[in-house]
């Protein structure tokens, strides 16, 4: 075990290490990071108590197992021409030799070596194999390596294939030792000395920094251990020997063996700071939609209210244009040539109604019909106006999200604005717009007969205004008739005739100002229900956003954070 060996100041940094890896892991999980890189981190932390961990990849049939069989000098491996690892090997130092399953595609081999004392060495499936589960296998366990050998064969140097698994490995900041095998086939040195100078160029325009490359024969290397030491020379396998054993003493290894974790925990705060930032991103977005679409509703509420305002104006102006043909009528009827008129009560109230009240019940209906229509197609409008909002905000996102956490965040936000956007359709192809306009007339007539105490039967808006415009002509025309009968007398006429105006005036204010707060009373219960029904439509997305750009930025500050301490860990392990 690793904590055997580390001195007092060395075990405080694995501490320091292991309680900032362990924080990640709660941060991750709160933005549920994928099970994938949970586990990752997970191993991370687990192989900080291991021993250093020396990773073999490439192609297949690129000489890996022989390469291991070299550096132990000993045919531990199965060797060949067609894939012959399918799972991860794992050698490991034990005084005999034993063969363990760890796991379905995890094998140990126990082999008594004195080299796996120190460090174990794993052996993976080829990169490019036919079978794709070996190289998913292989993908999987690079996290994991404190460094990583790279084999490649001379015959096919860095194949395309070999290039993207590099990338895959300078993902994790792995430290990478690139070994050109199989050699033995070059017949001129110039042919060798091209293939390590594409090599070289090809990895430092990859890995944008140098690395060293070690052209091997690790068959020579092999048959000079097992008894044919003439072979030493040309296997050109004592440099990378030497290297390892010198880079890989007991300081480096541990180095080396903390950078590991380190670097795994440094490429997930990049990856989950990039999600992060996009998120907010998207839900700045939202956001600006949504205050958009808040402006919109409230531009639309003042717009109407200011609208039903004129609309108002003109059916006052029926009731002033009765009053005018009220007092019209009172300076033509009232005057002594009229007496005989004025004396028949009815007659005066068939002229007034027929004169005076006229067609104003009907106008007025219209222009109450108006606005209901008015109302209605502005509703509908205002639902359509809503739904193109979102259907364009889905269009203008679609495929931008950048990363997954999971598949929630993506699920949550989709579902609520198709689930908004849904609404919306539903309201938009299902409006009728006579049924609205009928429910709207209706209640309307009702709130005018319950305020002028009139019955409600199957009559009209127009109806219950006659009646009270009747009410209007009794009450005028029978003073008026009273008056003159009582008085028996024409000098009162004048006097009469002014009181008649001045009631007629007060019955159509108190019509008209019965009728207008009525009118504007409903409007407003109609105008508030359809912003009320947009906005609880909307509210499920709007708590949504609002409720993830708070995590999100809580999530920002923490794994910002968690970068701040990684910067601090990163001199202390450089320094070891």
């Amino acid at each position: 075990m690793l904590k055997s060996i580390l001195t007092p100041q060395q075990e405080s940094l694995l501490k320091q290490e292991r309680h900032w890896l362990t924080d990640l892991q709660v941060i991750l999980a709160k933005i549920k990071a994928t099970e994938e890189d949970m586990l990752t981190l997970k191993q991370s932390i687990r192989q900080l108590d291991e021993l250093f961990l020396l990773v073999i990849v490439g192609e297949f049939n690129a000489g890996k197992s022989a390469f291991i069989n070299a550096l132990l000098g000993q045919s531990l491996l199965k060797e060949g021409v067609t894939p012959t690892t399918a799972q991860v090997n794992i050698l490991k130092y034990n005084e005999t030799s034993r063969h363990q399953v760890l796991e379905p595609h995890l094998h140990a081999r126990l082999e008594p070596v004195d080299m796996l004392r120190h460090i174990n060495i794993v052996d993976t499936p080829g990169t490019n194999a036919i079978i794709q589960e070996h190289q998913a296998i292989t993908e999987d366990f690079v996290p994991r390596a404190d460094m990583v050998l790279f084999i490649t064969s001379a015959d096919r140097p860095f194949t395309e294939s070999e290039r993207s698994f590099m990338s895959l490995i300078k993902s994790w900041g792995k430290k990478v030792v690139i070994i050109i095998n199989k050699i033995d086939i070059f017949e001129r040195e110039d042919d060798l000395t091209q293939v390590v100078g594409f090599v070289k160029n090809n990895t430092r325009t990859l890995l944008e920094m140098e690395t060293h490359i070690f052209p091997i024969s690790a068959r020579r290397a092999l048959r000079a251990k097992q008894g044919e030491p003439a072979l030493w020379a040309d296997s050109r396998f004592e440099p990378l020997e030497t290297f390892i054993h010198n880079q890989l003493d007991e300081t480096e290894r541990l180095r080396l063996k903390f950078l590991n974790p380190l670097g795994i925990g440094n490429r997930l705060l990049t990856h989950y700071l990039d999600i992060v930032t996009n998120r907010l991103a998207l839900l700045s977005d939202d956001f600006d939609m949504l205050d958009n679409l808040e402006s919109q509703l409230k531009l639309y509420q003042e717009d109407m209210e200011r609208d039903f305002q004129f609309r108002l104006a003109d059916i006052e102006n029926i009731l002033y244009e009765m009053e005018k043909r009220g007092n019209a009528y009172f300076d033509d009827t009232m005057r002594l040539a009229r007496i005989a008129d004025l004396l028949n009560r009815d007659r005066i109230r068939r002229q007034f109604e027929l004169e005076v009240v006229a067609d104003a019940p009907a106008a007025i209906e219209q222009r109450v019909n108006e606005v209901i229509d008015w109302l209605v197609n502005a509703d509908l409008n205002q639902w359509q106006a809503v739904k193109s909002h979102l259907e364009a905000r889905k269009q203008e996102h679609k495929g931008k999200l950048i990363g997954e956490v999971g598949q929630t965040f993506r699920y949550d936000r989709d579902h609520l604005i198709d689930s908004v956007g849904r609404t919306a359709r539903r309201v938009v192809d299902g409006y009728d717009k006579t049924v609205e306009a009928q429910a709207i007339a209706d209640s309307a007539q009702r709130a005018v007969a319950e305020s002028a105490f009139v019955e409600v039967g199957a009559i009209g808006l127009g109806a219950i205004i006659t009646a009270l415009a009747t009410t209007v002509a009794a009450d005028v025309t029978g003073i008026l008739a009273a008056g003159v009968v009582a008085a028996l007398g024409l000098f009162i006429i004048p006097a009469r005739r002014r009181k008649a105006k001045i009631e007629l005036s007060d019955k159509i204010a108190s019509l008209r100002l019965e009728l207008m707060n009525t009118l504007t009373t409903q409007f407003e219960k109609e105008l508030n229900h359809s912003m009320q029904r947009i906005n609880d439509a909307v509210a499920p997305y709007t708590r949504f956003v609002r409720s993830e750009r708070a995590k999100l930025e809580d999530a920002r500050r923490e794994l910002a954070g968690s970068q701040q301490e990684q910067g601090k860990l990163q001199p202390l392990i450089d320094g070891l």
